[in-house]
């Protein structure tokens, strides 16, 4: 099903100029988007996919992964096809590099997505996740509106290339976004992902100005991102410009899509990359896609405060009115 995209400008000669991610594309006619979910027809730009989703799962929060957001609770996830990135990386290319094939595609309408996660035993929100969320605007806009109605949160799992007007359209309907920060450099960005970094340093700043929830994950990958002095640099910039309570997840890597020459993350690195970050100052580090401790600690005494085993977390937990039971610092979780 197709509809008429919400954000884009009419030009001369039926050109079209999208404004839903930071690729801002001019789009001729009968020509799509860098994203493949977008065509010019004649001076107007469509959303050719509204609808179409890869079936969707029940899955923990903690596997968005949102590790500071209602722990132990449920999220009905709902992804699209394509993406606005060419990651060479990519651990989803299946979906996200799909080129129109959609293999596996169904047809849902924000009406039957937010029935079958009301029908989910323990499912609070609405996950926006599997590939970027931002290209199926008019998706997820329609369907958030739908989910706040019923009393569920919509959780974001993005890029974070979306546009500036995309963004400012999101952010009242999104309780928590996780932003998947890929390396501090724009040479990576430009080689690996065919984006620039300078739009997603901004819009994580707007995010966390707004004070939406906001947690950020990096994928580690060796001989790519992962020097002392890279890490250092992406820590810094969360703790400067954003702060320190905002939980950061070092993400292993698994060789992919054209990069299966390259070796999955080692523990030492990972290891590494969480004692540079704790040392810098940030009060909430994970690592992600990897059998690892993924348990919450308070960071002033250091106590247990949520136990997981395996993205789920357990009943026992230690923080009540968002403060450390045993100390009682006021500590950075939603729903607590």
């Amino acid at each position: 099903m197709k509809i008429e995209s919400i954000l884009y400008d009419k030009l001369d000669d039926n050109k079209v100029r999208c404004k839903v991610c930071s690729h801002y594309c001019l789009i001729d006619n009968n020509k799509g988007g860098f994203c493949l979910t977008r065509k010019n027809e004649g001076g107007t730009l469509y959303s050719n996919n509204f609808r179409l989703i890869y079936p969707p799962h029940v899955d923990s929060i903690e596997k968005q992964p949102f590790f500071n957001f209602m722990p132990a609770s449920k999220t009905y996830s709902i992804g699209g096809f394509e993406c606005n990135m060419r990651c060479l990386n990519c651990q989803n290319f299946q979906v996200s590099q799909s080129f129109g094939e959609n293999i596996g595609a169904i047809e849902m309408s924000p009406e039957e997505a937010i029935k079958n996660a009301l029908e989910c035993k323990d499912c609070k929100s609405i996950a926006w996740t599997y590939t970027e969320p931002t290209i199926h605007l008019e998706y997820v806009l329609k369907t958030s509106k739908l989910a706040h109605e019923n009393g569920l949160n919509n959780v974001f799992v993005s890029n974070g290339y979306m546009s500036d007007e995309a963004l400012n359209l999101l952010i009242p309907f999104i309780d928590a976004f996780n932003i998947d920060l890929k390396s501090i450099r724009n040479d990576f960005y430009s080689e690996i992902c065919q984006a620039k970094i300078k739009p997603i340093l901004n819009n994580l700043k707007k995010i966390y100005e707004s004070g939406k929830h906001l947690e950020i994950t990096n994928l580690l990958i060796e001989g790519y991102n992962d020097s002392k002095e890279e890490i250092s640099e992406l820590v810094e910039f969360i703790v400067t410009e954003l702060g320190e309570d905002v939980p950061l997840n070092f993400s292993r890597f698994y060789p992919h899509y054209f990069m299966t020459d390259v070796s999955p993350t080692s523990s030492e690195k990972l290891n590494k990359a969480k004692e540079i970050a704790i040392e810098s100052g940030l009060k909430y580090v994970y690592i992600g896609n990897a059998d690892t401790n993924q348990n919450s600690y308070c960071p002033n005494c250091k106590e247990l405060l949520i136990e997981r085993f395996r993205y789920v977390a357990t009943d026992k937990n230690k923080i009540k009115n968002n403060k450390c039971i045993n100390c009682g610092v006021k500590v950075n979780f939603y729903n607590f």
